[in-house]
């Protein structure tokens, strides 16, 4: 099946698979916007127990999507993993070390005999739904606005600057699409409190807390929109393979994919904002689904947007020449082909995600949990 396409529908194949998976990454970042709201949110002790337990029964969801999604980008495209993680490694490792110190805290907050006190990982945890989502969102920011790299004739990177990916905070589309990311996050995770605990104070604070966040997110939002749709691309040529700045590049490609570009695009954000309104107006547990349909769908467009229609998806700033693509950054033929194969079980992965979310999430969590053992 898969070793009748050819190199370049290999590519593509592969792009798309990450563009589901960046898009269920961003959807399953609520864990993350969750754990920013346990201090805002919660009154007492009890409620924040009951909102950290119900974050713990899903981060490590979080925690493998992530792998999934940084695991395809790397295996199927090598030469971008040399690239960033080799140059812009200072903000590659923040993110590592705050993932890391959210693991720690699921598994020592409750622990007898804790030195650092339970509070301490209260804030690592915050630390990781804040600056670790900003981060990844000013991190995915870059594909679109660049990377100051260079790439020789044997497929060697060097990084150009003394920040080494420190220097992308300084561009204000990335802070943008950063704080666009932690405040979707936070939307998301005060969401899914509402959906599933059922204790009246902190639905009623969550909702609170929905109205300066989607206020917040919806001026960042807007914001990525316009810079993307007027923004200079870089472009390459079909048969030279030649890269080129390429006016309002993204435009092109949203109107050139009318259905995984605009399409998706559309549907994805009207989803997002009908989660959040149904939520403030009307009595609806239901925003979470509405949302992550939305933010799946988002996330697949922008990522379309990125890879297909002959554009660079990490354009350099030092060299244009060096920019990457699906095409001059991928793996072999071999190596996608045998990874497509590995690629079906996908389904199989998300299925069990499904089936273990509904029997985590059976009759949901009030104060009566609070009687039972709560692990985290």
């Amino acid at each position: 099946m898969f070793g009748s396409l050819s190199l370049l529908q290999l590519q593509q194949y592969w792009w798309f698979i990450i563009a589901i998976l960046g898009g269920f990454f961003v959807f399953i970042t609520f864990v993350q916007g969750g754990q920013t709201l346990i201090f805002s949110v919660a009154k007492n002790e009890d409620e924040k127990t009951l909102m950290i337990n119900s974050l713990g029964r899903k981060w490590e969801l979080s925690f493998t999507t992530l792998v999934m999604f940084g695991g395809a980008l790397f295996a199927a495209f090598p030469l971008f993993y040399s690239v960033s993680f080799g140059g812009a490694y200072a903000v590659w490792m923040a993110i590592l070390f705050t993932y890391i110190i959210e693991a720690v805290s699921y598994e020592y907050r409750k622990k007898n005999d804790n030195f650092l006190g339970q509070k301490t990982y209260e804030i690592f945890m915050f630390i990781n739904g804040s600056l670790g989502v900003f981060l990844i969102g000013a991190a995915l920011g870059t594909l679109f606005t660049g990377g100051n790299f260079f790439i020789n004739q044997y497929h060697f990177s060097t990084w150009k600057t003394s920040t080494y990916g420190l220097e992308a905070l300084l561009n204000p589309f990335n802070v943008a699409f950063g704080l666009m990311l932690l405040f979707l996050a936070r939307i998301q995770g005060a969401l899914y409190f509402i959906n599933n605990i059922k204790e009246v104070n902190i639905v009623k604070n969550a909702k609170n807390s929905l109205k300066l966040n989607t206020i917040i997110f919806l001026a960042m939002f807007l914001f990525v929109v316009f810079k993307l749709l007027t923004m200079t691309g870089v472009g390459y040529d079909e048969q030279t393979k030649v890269f080129s700045l390429s006016t309002y590049k993204y435009l092109h490609n949203l109107l050139s994919l009318p259905v995984v570009g605009l399409g998706f695009f559309i549907i994805g954000t009207v989803s997002v904002l009908y989660a959040i309104i149904s939520t403030l107006f009307t009595d609806s547990k239901k925003g979470i689904w509405f949302s992550g349909v939305g933010s799946i769908l988002v996330g697949i467009s922008l990522f379309s947007i990125l890879g297909y229609n002959h554009t660079s998806f990490y354009p350099s700033l030092y060299d244009l020449q060096s920019s990457l693509s699906i095409e001059n950054a991928s793996g072999s033929k071999y190596t996608l082909t045998t990874m497509s194969y590995v690629s079906l079980l996908v389904p199989i992965v998300l299925a069990y995600i499904f089936f273990a979310w509904r029997a985590m999430d059976r009759g949901g969590m009030d104060e009566n949990s609070l009687k039972s053992d709560m692990k985290y």
